[in-house]
């Protein structure tokens, strides 16, 4: 899922060891410019479960260790998507980051449901050590095995290994911030509903976090 910038008022209640404290309310503006500054660059997450490969988009990443030689990532994918179901029985998934030139990709990935129809027909893309699709024309892979996992209530956050990955391109890949600004405004809109039908599910999911540790 994107982040497309609805603004917006949280109300967050604050508790403590002490008990219940209060509510503090909070203008979304406050905080925007910080937290649009702390997505990843965008990414087709490949995950492959039971014969069948899928694919969504994704911008909720980022390194989860400082050892060079044990890499780890933390992916945020939410319950809703068809993805989220196949990496939590998987128990992988890859990485693909795009690069610039590549905004086509958003729409082919983001904008359909793997439900609906396979979204990689007819894409370059090879078999990673545990199933996931690895995409040959990006800016780099990493390929991935899920070691725990966080649920968040309409997401999970999953830890995960990177046991595999290769850089394919030069310079930088590609970022939502700079996407939009290309992107047809056709396909933004589609983002700005799709993006508003998903806060609404959040909305009513998020506070229903299960504790119990990753399998």
């Amino acid at each position: 899922m994107l982040v497309v910038g609805i603004s917006q008022c949280y109300t967050f209640q604050v508790e403590s060891s002490l008990g219940f404290i209060g509510k503090t309310d909070m203008e979304h503006s406050e905080i925007a410019p910080m937290m649009g500054r702390l997505w990843s660059p965008l990414a087709a997450v490949t995950s492959h479960w039971q014969g069948k490969d899928n694919v969504q988009m994704a911008v909720a990443i980022a390194a989860a260790s400082i050892v060079p030689d044990r890499p780890r990532v933390v992916v945020q994918l939410y319950k809703t998507n068809l993805s989220h179901a196949m990496v939590l029985s998987a128990g992988a998934f890859a990485l693909n980051f795009l690069r610039p030139e590549q905004l086509d990709l958003i729409g082919d990935f983001g904008l359909v449901s793997g439900r609906d129809e396979d979204k990689l027909d007819g894409v370059g893309k090879t078999t990673g050590k545990f199933g996931s699709p690895l995409l040959t024309d990006c800016f780099g892979y990493m390929d991935c095995r899920v070691i725990n996992a966080m649920d968040a209530g309409d997401m999970t956050c999953f830890l995960a290994d990177v046991i595999d990955g290769q850089t394919l391109s030069e310079g930088e890949p590609l970022w939502w911030r700079d996407a939009r600004r290309k992107l047809p405004s056709e396909w933004l809109e589609r983002w700005e509903n799709k993006q508003s039908a998903e806060i609404a599910t959040s909305r009513s999911t998020m506070d229903q976090i299960s504790h119990i540790p990753w399998q």
